[in-house]
């Protein structure tokens, strides 16, 4: 039997990975222009980063946490016996929290310097139930901004997402910015204490894990996909009824600059995310139409007390990320295509063997003129490799051949536009870059 990937998992295929990258490219470019440095952190992480950092109660670290384990401590578990806590692994199921942690540890922001802004992409691991666009194994762009407390923070940061969006082709009118506040220390306890007291007199129509949840985060039952759990919170009691002064303060200037910059959004009170960590101003962007529950494309918010959770000094921040898979389905219910062909690729034939070697130099002296180029390696037929020159879509084809070489020259082909010419050795590059630039 063959071996395939793993359940949850797909590969990224020639095209994809191309649109992968020009979506990185993109989204890098978008988020430089606002001051963001690129950042690379571990695909694993110690387990209790993410349990401090994201939260014990939320669904990614109580069902969906990819554990790490050695050889030596998967047998010393089979022995019965006790791993150490510096030993236990996770696969990151997200990038906040260890972005968070390099910026403790390499001191980014140290006592009174400037913020940093960060972007980084790559795959994260959330072992749940695969499903139309949601992964074990799936690919985030996202940025953290530490150290800024202003609500310009929270609103520069909605705007940089939605021009992203704007440049990658998604149809503004197809998506919709959902916002909310979730208060802080001040006035979120009081709040926590309501809804938890709701859900308590609401236990029986409530799921297992809501009512787990009531005595951990009761603010999570908000984010419960059951439709019984939908319909009770519904009627909860608001947050935006309970914010303190400050809190309301902030949200309402976030807003203000949101409008002031023409970015349109819907204020929902129900918003939490799914995070422990989130204070404040949080956003999710929706795609209101073709992709059903499984609608968020990319979302955020500010987490002023995590940097102090996870083991830093008190130290303000904000951030988001965004799904490259249902963003991907998100373009392609636009009708938006990003641009992922293959680079021109200038196809070397040789006419027989005994000028193989000298097709070879071709090639090695076009690659050193930065073009990019292939040609035989399987001793095929001149005609055969003309037909693979032609799969490939090549635009130019040199074809190297024993008379010509002889007197110290190639033919040069314009595939598109079936004409050809001989051409010296020297400017062969040279000939081959003007076809290519047409």
């Amino acid at each position: 039997m063959a071996v395939s990937n793993p359940v949850g998992t797909y590969d990224l295929l020639p095209r994809q990975a191309r649109v992968w990258e020009r979506v990185k490219q993109l989204a890098f470019s978008t988020f430089g222009l606002y001051g963001y440095e690129p950042i690379e952190t571990p695909l694993f992480e110690h387990t209790d980063l993410f349990v401090r950092g994201i939260g014990e109660s939320t669904d990614v670290v109580s069902k969906e946490i990819f554990h790490v384990i050695s050889s030596y401590n998967y047998r010393t578990l089979q022995e019965g016996g006790q791993v150490r806590s510096k030993d236990r692994f996770a696969l990151r199921p997200e990038g906040t929290a260890s972005v968070v942690r390099s910026v403790i540890q390499n001191d980014l922001v140290p006592q009174g310097a400037a913020p940093v802004k960060l972007m980084y992409a790559g795959p994260m691991y959330r072992a749940e139930r695969p499903q139309q666009d949601r992964y074990r194994e799936f690919r985030q762009i996202g940025v953290e901004f530490l150290g800024a407390a202003a609500p310009t923070a929270d609103a520069e940061l909605i705007i940089m997402l939605m021009r992203f969006y704007q440049a990658i082709g998604l149809p503004m009118g197809s998506v919709r910015v959902l916002i909310n506040s979730l208060g802080d220390d001040r006035c979120r306890p009081a709040y926590r204490e309501a809804v938890r007291a709701y859900i308590h007199e609401h236990s029986s129509e409530m799921c297992e894990d809501c009512n787990a949840r009531a005595d951990l985060n009761p603010l999570r039952a908000f984010d419960c996909k059951e439709e019984g759990c939908r319909k009770v919170m519904a009627q909860a009691p608001l947050i935006t009824d309970a914010l303190c002064d400050e809190c309301k303060e902030h949200f309402a200037q976030v807003k203000a600059l949101l409008d002031a910059a023409g970015v349109p959004y819907v204020e929902d009170p129900h918003l939490v995310r799914g995070l422990d960590y989130y204070t404040r101003t949080v956003f999710e962007v929706q795609v209101t139409d073709g992709m059903g529950a499984q609608n968020a494309i990319g979302g955020g918010g500010r987490y002023d007390k995590l940097v102090e959770q996870v083991g830093g000094r008190p130290t303000p921040g904000l951030g988001f990320a965004l799904g490259f898979e249902r963003m991907m389905h998100a373009l392609e219910i636009g009708g938006a295509q990003v641009a992922g062909d293959a680079p021109a690729v200038c196809y070397v034939a040789c006419a027989d063997a005994s000028v193989a070697a000298q097709a070879f130099d071709v090639m090695q002296a076009l690659r050193d003129a930065g073009i990019a180029c292939d040609g035989d390696h399987q001793g095929r037929s001149l005609k055969s490799q003309l037909k693979v020159a032609g799969r490939m879509e090549a635009p130019v084809c040199v074809v190297v051949g024993p008379d010509e070489l002889a007197a110290g020259r190639v033919s040069v082909r314009d595939m598109r536009a079936r004409t050809q010419e001989t051409v010296a050795l020297e400017h062969v590059a040279e000939a081959v870059s003007a076809l290519l630039e047409r």
